[in-house]
């Protein structure tokens, strides 16, 4: 019958299993709801279940609600009848894949004429030095790595960096630290304006916005605004075709435990790559 032999949450062993407490309150549910930003005390707040999820439900971010519902619901299941915990990361990405695929549900359709864009390594002309930065989750166990570059708007290469994050499988870590780590390179190195590039618009909105008190990674984004604030340094996204130089850099840093290792020249099998930036060959992107 699989009837549960007390009202004692079998998760945590702390509380009794309310439907609160399994897909908000809990601790394992609370973690995944601030990662997502959800850390208004109102929505830890209410104590009408039916209120809450119509709340959710109508806000602005009724859908990222609902997939983080029915995950988090699921990864109670997996955590109660198999005894088996989803890392961060992969709970992340499965609920902004459903995200994305209830989005394409409802989103209409316009038969338009399939163009090509040509894009190019610093495309927007910036005349100060580049820092392109990047992080990686690869491998079976995940080997999570970051890295970047420095070049002048020339392109000529001036330093690189990668590094390992052994505890950790969480690639947006990756991207935080790949940022952090290339400001502290500039401010160690006397540059002292620069712009920096990342493919990671999530990690761009988290330290120019207003990113959550609680958010799982508040102390490493603080950091990073500490830094910026002694730098004239500007954020901007860019597209993955644009950074291949810098998810180099950061799979280089799966390749060893080092916190950080630089590199002051590039390495031979990089250089293709360099001179393709440098020289600005266009690459379509459709």
């Amino acid at each position: 019958m699989n009837i549960a032999p007390s009202a004692t949450y079998t998760r945590c062993g702390d509380f009794e299993e309310t439907i609160f407490h399994c897909v908000r309150d809990c601790k394992f549910s609370r973690f995944i709801w601030q990662h997502l930003g959800f850390s208004d005390h109102s929505f830890f707040a209410a104590v009408c279940v039916r209120d809450w999820i119509k709340d959710g439900l109508n806000g602005a971010n009724s859908i990222l609600f609902a997939a983080s519902l029915w995950w988090i619901w699921r990864h109670r299941n997996s955590m109660c009848l198999s005894d088996e915990a989803m890392p961060l990361n992969r709970l992340t990405w499965n609920i902004m894949t459903s995200v994305n695929e209830v989005k394409l549900c409802f989103h209409q359709q316009h038969p338009v004429a399939e163009s090509v864009r040509h894009i190019r390594w610093n495309n927007n002309n910036f005349d100060c030095a580049i820092l392109n930065v990047d992080g990686s989750c690869i491998g079976s166990p995940t080997r999570t790595s970051f890295g970047g570059l420095f070049r002048n708007n020339a392109g000529f290469y001036l330093l690189g960096f990668s590094g390992s994050l052994p505890s950790s499988a969480d690639i947006l870590e990756a991207k935080l630290s790949a940022i952090f780590h290339g400001l502290t390179l500039a401010l160690d190195n006397g540059i002292e304006e620069l712009v920096c590039y990342s493919n990671s618009l999530l990690s761009i909105n988290l330290i120019t916005g207003n990113s959550p008190k609680f958010h799982v990674h508040a102390v490493l984004i603080q950091d990073i605004k500490d830094k910026l604030s002694q730098l004239n340094c500007s954020l901007h996204h860019t597209l993955h075709e644009w950074n291949h130089c810098a998810y180099y850099f950061a799979k280089l840093g799966a390749s060893s435990d080092a916190a950080l290792r630089l590199h002051s020249s590039p390495p031979d099998d990089l250089r293709p790559s360099l001179r393709n930036d440098a020289t600005e060959t266009l690459f379509p992107r459709h």
